[in-house]
């Protein structure tokens, strides 16, 4: 039997060299971290989610500044699906193509089932699930057309274990992961991959600010909060960095990544092999 034997691929500061990038929920935290590894590694970014003014043109000048990539703001809320509609038609204007789609806005709130308010399980599910249902639905035909296409959702641990106190988080991170196996089937052979990152906790301001207030109700020092409380079933006792799940998603939206597609992929320091 002969085999043809391709080179290996290797790894480029440009990877994303041309690709245009849309990552929503990206003015702050792990999907700035997104973005701004998109924008290094090449790619025209559409950044999306809440912030003051100034503070979002200091991120487009940051991201122009320190990659030469190209970037551009909607300030689009993801609980509305014309706005979606909207912020979509926007990159394709802007840009004439989507590359990759990241999908990462997302909220919390903690309380006992019976004690759930309808109203924040509503928006949990909306903002964290029915969100990406509407980007990926109208980003597909724009890959399609192009022969090529990247979806990366961001789920979390609680994709694939559960916790107490967090019915709609929860119930959304399991409801993304059986999307992106569905999105990956129904595109298996168009050379568009779909797969979510699962991290356990990240250090971004949200976490930092729950470190300073678990602290203070638990009358405990801010290591012990970290160690005890938050990374309780974290095993490697550390957070990951937005640098860390940047880099990954960047791996996952070059062509690196082509065989990877349907998964659901821990970035926990070992939460989920328990």
């Amino acid at each position: 039997m002969n085999v043809a034997f391709t080179q290996p691929a290797t790894g480029s500061a440009k990877s994303l060299d041309g690709k245009v990038a849309l990552v929503t929920g990206s003015t702050s935290g792990i999907g700035l971290g997104i973005a701004r590894a998109f924008a290094s590694a090449g790619a025209s970014v559409v950044i999306n989610g809440f912030g003051k003014p100034e503070e979002v043109n200091d991120t487009l000048e940051f991201l122009q500044r320190e990659t030469g990539g190209k970037a551009i703001y909607s300030a689009a809320d993801m609980t509305k699906p014309d706005e979606i509609a909207g912020m979509v038609s926007l990159a394709l204007e802007a840009f004439g193509r989507l590359d990759i789609l990241v999908n990462n806005a997302g909220i919390q709130h903690v309380s006992p089932i019976d004690q759930f308010p309808v109203e924040k399980w509503d928006a949990v599910l909306a903002i964290n699930l029915s969100s990406a249902f509407h980007t990926i639905r109208l980003a597909v035909p724009a890959m399609r057309r192009q022969g090529r296409g990247r979806i990366i959702n961001i789920a979390s641990a609680h994709a694939l274990v559960a916790s107490p106190f967090k019915a709609a988080y929860v119930a959304a991170k399991h409801g993304i992961v059986g999307l992106t196996k569905v999105v990956a089937l129904e595109t298996a052979e168009e050379n568009i991959t779909c797969n979510a990152i699962c991290p356990g906790y990240v250090f971004t301001p949200l976490v930092e600010a729950q470190i300073e207030g678990q602290a203070k109700s638990h009358g405990i020092p801010r290591e012990q909060v970290i160690r005890d409380v938050l990374l309780a079933q974290q095993p490697n006792k550390r957070f990951a960095t937005v640098e860390e799940i940047g880099a990954f998603a960047a791996f996952l939206a070059s062509d690196a990544a082509a065989s990877i597609t349907g998964s659901a992929l821990p970035v926990d320091g070992g939460w989920t092999a328990h």
